[in-house]
């Protein structure tokens, strides 16, 4: 008798264990947590319960004592779950620990986030930095790995067991790929320099979308834009910096970047490892905040996206504060933005709400360090027109038989271009 099956592969079920500790307290604990959720379900895991612990003092064992390790054991058994998933770091001998008294797969947030990186990174360069940071994780955790450390019998007392050197040997190899990693990472910056280089001979400003994972960043690049970058409901859905051509009203162009989200304990190593994406911040000349403004956690996602910032020298630069899914949140909420934040703008870019007041405070804030000139540019030097056409704001022009008279707004940055031309009123 024909039997139909599902091929259909079981996803990953996992019991999460968030953590308070003097440091973090109860709500900031269960507000990591249910982030940590999102981020398990946005890799395919499916969380199946949440066990909140306090942790007084810490034990190098398993960082929690042994009564509270066996109850977490039980409740991921009772659960049928695969893994267990710490929302606090776990040290390789904790890891290796936990997993021999459990049987189960465990990992941190750490782990979890350099998991998603993978699966999400499409570009050369994004892979191979999330190579690196998987590698450069899992490098002391090697020693400690139960597999490995299983195989240490037999050895002398001053030489070293098979164990040992398949260990020593797996130590090198990873060694040495971190090493070429590193390498080929330098020639793709270098290229990516070029282009960048390439970007600013073209003279144009440049503003950078930032915010918090899955605030809506991709999306809103794609309103404003007519672009088609990746946007999912997902955290990390982007991982590469991405970079499109917004025109303005006035005829003026700049170029937008979408950037990777960020996100409460960010392992150092990604941190890092997508430096590249933060740079295309720190170098613009406008920010553009996006905040989920349905989100309940926003104003901790805010404060995390204006540490990030700063940390990255980009917390002085001219920003303009966007609550974008204005189409998710009931009308007291947004009323609470509007009285919370007035200099915020409201959209969706979704419906394309508030897409027009966006980019004409785009265009006043990206105005407002321009100067107004008189210029009267010969017909020698006509070239130089469509850039006061792309690169300012054209108020007048007037064609005479030799020269063209133009008065416009130019940014600061440029005037010494236009130095020569510059005639009195």
């Amino acid at each position: 008798m024909n039997q139909l099956y599902d091929n259909t592969p079981k996803a990953e079920r996992a019991l999460l264990v968030g953590v308070e500790s003097d440091r973090i307290e109860s709500k900031e604990a269960a507000s990591l947590v249910r982030e940590l959720s999102g981020l398990a379900s946005s890799l395919g895991v499916e969380p199946v319960a949440t066990i909140m612990v306090k942790l007084r003092e810490k034990t190098a064992k398993l960082l929690l004592g042994s009564g509270k390790a066996d109850e977490i054991v039980a409740a991921a058994k009772a659960e049928d779950a695969d893994s267990i998933i710490f929302d606090h770091s776990l040290s390789p001998i904790q890891q290796r620990n936990w997993e021999e008294l459990s049987g189960l797969k465990v990992y941190d947030r750490a782990e979890l986030i350099i998991k998603i990186f993978s699966a999400r990174a499409l570009t050369r360069e994004a892979g191979l930095q999330v190579e690196l940071a998987r590698l450069e994780y899992a490098l002391p955790r090697l020693a400690h790995s139960y597999e490995e450390l299983s195989r240490q019998r037999g050895g002398r007392y001053g030489t070293k067991g098979s164990g040992e050197q398949k260990i020593e040997l797996d130590r090198r190899s990873i060694e040495r790929r971190i090493h070429d990693l590193k390498e080929e990472l330098k020639e793709v910056r270098k290229s990516r320099d070029v282009q960048h280089k390439r970007r600013q001979r073209l003279s144009l400003p440049r503003a950078a979308i930032v915010g918090y994972t899955n605030s809506g960043k991709s999306s809103l690049l794609n309103a404003l834009t007519q672009a088609d970058v990746a946007a999912e409901d997902k955290l990390f859905a982007t991982l590469d910096p991405t970079t499109r051509r917004l025109s303005l009203g006035s005829g003026a162009s700049l170029l937008l970047t979408d950037t990777v989200g960020f996100v409460r304990n960010l392992p150092h190593g990604l941190v890092e490892a997508f430096k590249a994406t933060l740079e295309e911040a720190s170098g613009a000349d406008l920010l553009i905040h996006v905040v989920d403004g349905a989100d309940p956690e926003r104003e901790r996602q805010m404060e995390t996206t204006r540490k990030v910032l700063t940390e990255i020298g980009a917390g002085l630069l001219p920003l303009i504060l966007v609550f974008n899914k204005t189409d998710l949140a009931d009308p007291e909420t947004l009323e609470d933005w509007r009285r919370s934040y007035p200099e915020g703008i409201l959209v969706s870019a979704k419906t394309r709400e508030g897409l027009k007041e966006l980019a004409a405070n785009i265009e006043d804030k990206l105005s407002s360090d321009m100067e107004e000139l008189n210029l009267l540019i010969p017909h020698t030097q006509y070239a130089l027109i469509p850039l006061i056409h792309r690169e300012g704001v054209v108020l007048e022009e007037k064609s005479g038989e030799e020269n063209t008279l133009v008065r416009c707004k130019m940014p600061s940055r440029l005037i010494s271009r236009f130095e020569e031309f510059v005639v009195q009123n």
